[in-house]
């Protein structure tokens, strides 16, 4: 008799034409001006990194004394350095090289972040306790206090920097990650999968996963933009990328010296970390009010 109430519940509800979660998210989020403006925007960065060797008119490494300090110019939009390298092509290979330390860099404090916490948020009991102590004390330090010391830990060098960032990163996707698995697995279709006889490892893999991969997703936009500006930093006081590669942090290194002769060769690195963390910050803020309408101010 239940069965057919609720049979007749359902019928008597009007029919509604619902698009899937996906296509509701990018409708939410191509209404958003800033996020489309900083989509674009990354989007014609990450293209011009991938087609750099097409893009830059000149070699980024390649020396020409005859045209050292040059100012921005038909021939050097951006100028040249001391070493007469024309500074818009390191700023395009500049951009191939932040960018994907970035984006690995995330990657890695988002898979491990991301299962830490979900079987934190799992589990709960002793595992819970021991696992949240060991993020608290990885949160005491500041994220590039943390990275430094692994870094030291480790070594300096490019890639080195990337995995010291990623890993500084970590506590923060853990804990977001378990709040978020607490919520989940408190829900009827979790206790439905634990009826049905489905095993822990599915539960977490095919149902709570899927429900907190949103706050995942926004996390990890917006941690794009902090790991760009942290492996620039790294690189400017010498731990991470070192010359002649066209790394934004090695260039405004270089550049703070002839700040008051050529100021090109600091200013042009530097807006390109801006129009970057500007960029993903706007992409990052769309995402989070797309995926979750309540965020939005």
């Amino acid at each position: 008799m239940t069965i057919q109430n609720a049979a007749v519940r359902q019928t008597d509800l009007p029919e509604t034409r619902v698009g899937s979660w996906g296509q509701l998210v990018w409708h939410q989020l191509t209404r958003n001006r800033g996020a489309v403006a900083g989509g674009t925007i990354f989007a014609l960065l990450a293209l011009a990194a991938v087609l750099a060797p097409l893009v830059a008119p000149h070699d980024p490494i390649e020396i020409a004394a005859g045209a050292a300090m040059e100012a921005p110019s038909l021939a050097h939009p951006m100028g040249t350095d001391p070493m007469g390298r024309d500074i818009f092509s390191r700023v395009i290979f500049g951009g191939r090289i932040s960018l994907r330390l970035g984006l690995i860099s995330v990657s890695i404090a988002a898979v491990t972040g991301g299962l830490i916490g979900l079987v934190s948020g799992y589990y709960g009991g002793l595992i819970d306790n021991v696992i949240m102590r060991l993020i608290d004390m990885l949160l005491a330090f500041p994220s590039i206090l943390l990275a430094l010391i692994i870094l030291y830990s480790i070594g300096p060098g490019l890639n080195n920097a990337m995995i010291a960032v990623g890993i500084s990163s970590i506590p923060q996707y853990a804990r977001v990650i378990r709040g978020s698995t607490l919520s989940a697995k408190e829900e009827t279709y979790v206790d439905a999968a634990c009826a049905i006889g489905c095993r822990n490892l599915r539960i977490m893999v095919r149902h709570i996963l899927p429900n907190v991969v949103g706050p995942l997703v926004v996390l990890a936009t917006l941690s794009l933009a902090s790991a760009v500006m942290s492996i620039a930093g790294l690189s400017f006081i010498g731990l991470g990328a070192e010359p002649p590669n066209p790394e934004w942090g090695v260039m405004l290194s270089t550049g703070r010296d002839y700040l008051r002769n050529a100021w090109w060769m600091s200013v042009f690195p530097g807006l390109a970390i801006s129009v970057t963390v500007l960029a993903v910050n706007l992409l990052g803020d769309g995402l989070r009010d797309a995926l979750d309408p309540r965020m939005k101010g």
